[in-house]
């Protein structure tokens, strides 16, 4: 019986699929039927939704001439029966292997079974008919049946290779098959398959063990989904199938997207399962965003597809099977560190030279306070420098200590600012005067005391490009914009801001690996020295030396922030999805409360000041984010906020 869906629990387009390689005999149909049921039990417990057989699985995929025995073919088809009984308790759609006498003729299919029915019959369209293989010996393929439909089990059971399964309750979650050497072609089926709209594509499959072929089946598998930007849920027979001439290793793979969500050992001789949950929402989203995946449907003959409806049930708020990736502009994975901190020194670079080439412009001046922003734009700066040959003296880091600018940040601007040119420029007096001359008492600690230094900065440093005949670096980044955490008119423009695509958190990231990658040990420690320190603008102040404004007291925590940039801009994800996802994956460190605070804080000041990002200055895209109104996210500066908010309440 299927679950009764508590009115608490919500869906966020998550589906649970597993591959099962049970334990084999060949040609013993009563052990494989009784041990697709046992697993097909284990994995419904564990939640899984589809699951997904290898090729052949009643029978075993080695029977080879035996398949031409009328009692192993009655055999199957009792097992398959017996199935379809045992499904009815089995809160999960399954796709089961067997050969079929139809139309004459025997063919190799995947039965899908659904809550004591079988909805439909996929036959292999490829026979694989070289080396080891022979199929065509025994099987004929799904394009020589005539029929569109078969009796069996009491039941008008649709067939054809050109059949899509689809969810009654979960939009979007549709899966279509392919079998084994479908997937080898150079057109497989499931490329039509995903055109036509399927978003998991299962392929119930028995591919033997060689050196070095389970490498190359899972680039296969990955790759398939990445093309397809769709799921694929990949079984195959295990070390229980004949070994006459080959073995068989098992092995199981789940991808999404170009990732591999899960992937099994070989040579498991009690079977293994693997399950995945699988994101059908990030899927069309995808697909919605990639005009080609559209245009690319015109090859597909729509009508020919047949749609089956199924009771794929929705996952739950409470029972995610899935890594939250909370840091998803930066990678724990070895040895991508160093990669992605390369590649982006390289973007930033190779932004910054062209530039400076296409104006002429020798020099460069940039805004050093001793935090972290303006660290990366210097060490960004100084590659710069150093790949065009040029002097780093024609590097012109200026600091601007103010009313709020602390002792330790001086110290540190000084000491980072040594390895180039360098001007210490005070800029207490020039704020007193601007404030006065608006008539402001130059006290009170408001945002006009606040604006009067950024902008009094941003007068210098142009100034001083005029003066020098040099481009102004720009230092603010990707988080700061988002959030419109920046003064317009004052840090907010510059020549050109190699910063404009990093986030908060990776610019620290990227300083971090600095550290661990620079042998220099007096830049070590200063660059160990401004990562100790909170981030602050420091444009207010309580004493001499002390930092009193904390930026994520008033934006939330950075973390928090980019999760939110990341799951609205990169998949649209709307707010309620946004919150389960943080709240899942930062679960311990803060609470839904939590959350939900500064996602709303997060929609306001999205929304509030992208007139401030319509102006941004040029910069480099780095990631899959970017933020300019040249380029990925073009915005109406007056849009409301009010729907996204009214979700959260």
């Amino acid at each position: 019986m299927k679950a009764k869906k508590q009115e608490n629990e919500v869906s966020f387009g998550f589906v649970r699929v597993a591959a099962v390689s049970p334990r084999c005999k060949v040609a013993d149909v009563a052990f494989n039927c009784a041990e697709i049921i046992r697993t097909a039990c284990e994995a419904q417990r564990k939640g899984a939704q589809l699951i997904t057989f290898p090729e052949l699985c009643i029978t075993g995929y080695s029977i080879r001439d035996l398949v031409s025995q009328d009692l192993l073919l009655r055999k199957a088809e009792e097992a398959l029966e017996k199935i379809m009984t045992a499904s009815r308790t089995i809160n999960a759609v399954l796709v089961v292997g067997l050969p079929m006498a139809i139309d004459g003729m025997l063919v190799n299919v995947a039965a899908v079974i659904d809550h004591g029915t079988i909805l439909g019959l996929v036959p292999k369209s490829y026979l694989p008919e070289s080396g080891e293989f022979e199929e065509g010996r025994w099987y004929r393929p799904g394009h020589d049946l005539l029929c569109k439909e078969v009796e069996l089990a009491g039941l008008t059971v649709p067939i054809g290779a050109n059949m899509l399964f689809t969810s009654k309750t979960l939009k979007g979650a549709t899966m279509a098959i392919e079998i084994c050497e479908d997937a080898w072609v150079p057109i497989p089926p499931g490329a039509f398959h995903a055109l036509a709209g399927a978003t998991i594509i299962v392929n119930p499959s028995a591919s033997n063990e060689l050196v070095g072929k389970a490498a190359y089946r899972r680039d296969l598998v990955k790759g398939h989904s990445s093309t397809r930007i769709c799921a694929y849920v990949y079984a195959s027979c295990g070390p229980g199938e004949s070994t006459t001439d080959v073995v068989f290793g098992g092995h199981c793979l789940i991808a999404e997207n170009n990732s591999i969500m899960a992937e099994s050992e070989l040579f498991e001789r009690n079977g293994t399962t693997i399950m995945a949950d699988i994101d059908v929402k990030k899927i069309m989203h995808d697909r919605v965003i990639s005009k080609s995946f559209g245009e690319n449907t015109r090859v597909v003959n729509a009508s020919a597809y047949r749609t089956v409806k199924m009771d794929l049930p929705d996952i739950t708020s409470a029972d995610i099977m899935r890594s939250i990736n909370v840091h998803p502009f930066t990678s724990e994975k070895p040895g991508m560190q160093k990669y992605i901190v390369d590649t982006i020194f390289d973007i930033q670079v190779n932004g910054l030279i062209k530039r400076l080439e296409y104006t002429g412009i020798k020099k460069v001046v940039l805004g050093l306070s001793g935090g972290k922003d303006s660290t990366l734009t210097y060490l960004v700066a100084i590659k710069a420098f150093e790949k065009m040959g040029r002097p780093l003296t024609d590097i012109y880091a200026i600091s601007m200590p103010g009313p709020g600018t602390s002792d330790a940040t001086k110290a540190l601007a000084r000491k980072l600012g040594s390895a180039t040119s360098f001007e210490e420029i005070p800029i207490v007096g020039g704020v007193a005067e601007l404030l006065e001359n608006i008539g402001h008492d130059g006290s009170t600690q408001d945002i006009t005391y606040e604006n009067a230094q950024a902008r009094y900065r941003t007068y210098l440093l142009f100034q001083k490009c005029n003066q020098l005949g040099a481009l102004l670096a720009g230092t603010g980044d990707l988080s700061e914009i988002a959030n419109g955490y920046c003064t317009f008119n004052g840090d907010h423009i510059s020549g050109y801001n190699v910063n404009c695509g990093v986030p908060k958190g990776l610019v620290k990231y990227m300083i971090l690996c600095a550290i661990s990658y620079f042998k220099n040990g007096a830049l070590k420690d200063v660059l160990t020295g401004i990562m100790s320190h909170p981030d602050s603008a420091e444009l207010t102040h309580a004493g001499k030396g002390t930092i009193t404004q904390v930026t994520e007291d008033k934006v939330g925590p950075y973390e928090l922030a980019e999760f939110f940039l990341y799951e609205f801009v990169r998949w649209g994800s709307e707010p309620k999805r946004i919150l389960y996802l943080a709240t899942a994956g930062f679960k311990g460190k803060y609470s839904e409360a939590v959350v939900k605070k500064w996602l709303k804080s997060f929609y306001i000041r999205f929304f509030s000041n992208q007139w401030k990002r319509s102006v941004a200055a040029d910069g480099p895209q780095v990631g899959s984010i970017s933020l300019s109104p040249r380029g990925k996210w073009r915005m109406p500066s007056d849009a409301e906020v009010a729907m996204w908010l009214a979700e959260l309440e």
